[in-house]
C-alpha cells in the first residue's frame, strides 16, 4: 500500500497551484518585455558608461581599453561651453516644469466638470501633444510657431499704441512668455490625462461630507482634492520632469549630440550624458523625499500603519515590565 500511494504522492505535488499557474502565465506575456530591456536598454546603459571611463576607444569594433576619469573632469574644467549650456538648460526646464503643472491641473479640473462637449475637450487638448512631438516639434520650433500663435508684435492682441510705451525689450520678454506658454500647453495633454484620472478616482461623498461641514470651494481643492491626488501627482512630476530635460528642443541634449556624432567623441558625449543623467536622478530623488510626507494613503494602509504603531508600542511596555 505505501507502495502504490508513492506514485500518487508524486502526482500530486507536479501539480501547479492556480496561483503559479497565474504566475507562469504572466512572465510568458512578460518574457519579450523582459528580453527587450535587456537587450535596448540595460545592455546599451552599462555600454555607455564603460565608454565614459574608457582611456581610448577604437571606432572600428568598438574596442576599448584602460580605465580613465579624464572625461569628467574635462567637462568641468576644460570645456568652456558646457557648464553654461548646462545652467541654462537647467534654468529653462525649472520655469516651464512648474508652469506646466500648474496649467494642467487646471484644465484637467475644468475638464473634469460637468460640460457639454466634455469629451471633445480632451481630445483637443490631446491632439498637440501626438502630433507636436519629434520632428514636427522641432521644425515647427525652427519656424517660430510657438511666437506666431500668440504674437502680440503684430497688433492683433495689443494695440500698436500700447507697445509703443513699452519699447522693444519689454515687448521681446512678453513675447517669450507667450512662446514659452504655447510650448507647455502643446506638451501637456499627458498630465492632463493624468490629473483627469486622478480627479475622477476622488469619490463625490467625500465633496458632499466636505460641504455638509461647511467648506469652500477654496478648503475643498486644499483638503480634498490636493491630498487625494497626491499619488497621481507625484506620477505627474516625475513624467513631466523627464520629459522636460529631454524635449527635443533641449540645448544640452543637443551639444551632447554634437560630440557624440557629429565629431565622433564617443567617450566624452557619454560622460556628458552621465552627469545629465545623475543630476536628474538626483532631482527625482529630492521631489520622493519631498512628495513621500504629503502623500495621501489609502484607509487600509492606514489601518496597517496603526496596527504597528500599537504593536511596536505593546512589545516596549512588555519589554519595560519584564525588566
Amino acid at each position: 500500500m505505501a507502495e502504490n500511494n508513492a506514485p500518487a504522492a508524486k502526482k500530486r505535488k507536479r501539480v501547479l497551484s492556480l496561483r503559479a499557474k497565474n504566475a507562469l502565465k504572466g512572465l510568458v506575456f512578460v518574457t519579450p518585455f523582459i528580453i527587450g530591456l535587456i537587450a535596448f536598454f540595460i545592455y546599451p546603459i552599462f555600454f555607455s558608461l564603460r565608454i565614459s571611463i574608457a582611456e581610448t576607444v577604437e571606432i572600428i569594433g568598438m574596442k576599448l581599453k584602460g580605465i580613465t576619469f579624464y572625461q569628467y573632469k574635462r567637462a568641468f574644467v576644460e570645456d568652456v561651453d558646457f557648464v553654461p549650456t548646462f545652467i541654462d538648460t537647467v534654468k529653462y526646464t525649472l520655469t516651464t516644469f512648474p508652469l506646466t503643472i500648474i496649467l494642467s491641473l487646471i484644465i484637467a479640473i475644468l475638464l473634469n466638470k460637468e460640460i457639454k462637449g466634455r469629451g471633445l475637450f480632451r481630445v483637443i487638448f490631446f491632439i498637440p501633444f501626438l502630433l507636436g512631438s519629434g520632428e514636427i516639434m522641432r521644425q515647427l520650433l525652427n519656424q517660430g510657431v510657438d511666437r506666431a500663435v500668440l504674437n502680440i508684435a503684430d497688433g492683433r492682441i495689443i494695440p500698436y499704441n500700447v507697445l509703443s510705451y513699452f519699447g522693444t525689450t519689454i515687448v521681446d520678454v512678453v513675447q517669450g512668455l507667450f512662446g514659452t506658454l504655447v510650448t507647455v500647453l502643446w506638451r501637456s495633454g499627458v498630465q492632463i490625462l493624468l490629473f483627469l484620472a486622478g480627479l475622477q478616482s476622488i469619490s463625490p461623498a467625500l465633496y458632499e461630507a466636505a460641504r455638509i461641514d461647511g467648506a469652500t470651494e477654496w478648503e475643498l481643492f486644499w483638503k480634498v482634492t490636493i491630498p487625494m491626488i497626491s499619488p497621481m501627482m507625484l506620477l505627474t512630476l516625475v513624467y513631466t520632469i523627464v520629459d522636460s530635460f529631454t524635449s527635443i528642443d533641449n540645448k544640452l541634449l543637443a551639444y551632447i549630440k554634437t560630440y557624440g556624432f557629429a565629431n565622433a567623441e564617443f567617450s566624452y558625449a557619454s560622460a556628458l550624458g552621465w552627469i545629465y543623467f545623475v543630476f536628474i536622478g538626483l532631482l527625482v530623488a529630492i521631489i520622493f523625499g519631498i512628495m513621500k510626507k504629503y502623500m495621501h494613503t489609502s484607509e487600509v494602509e492606514e489601518v496597517r500603519k496603526r496596527e504597528r504603531k500599537h504593536r511596536v508600542i505593546t512589545i516596549e511596555k512588555a519589554r519595560r515590565t519584564t525588566y
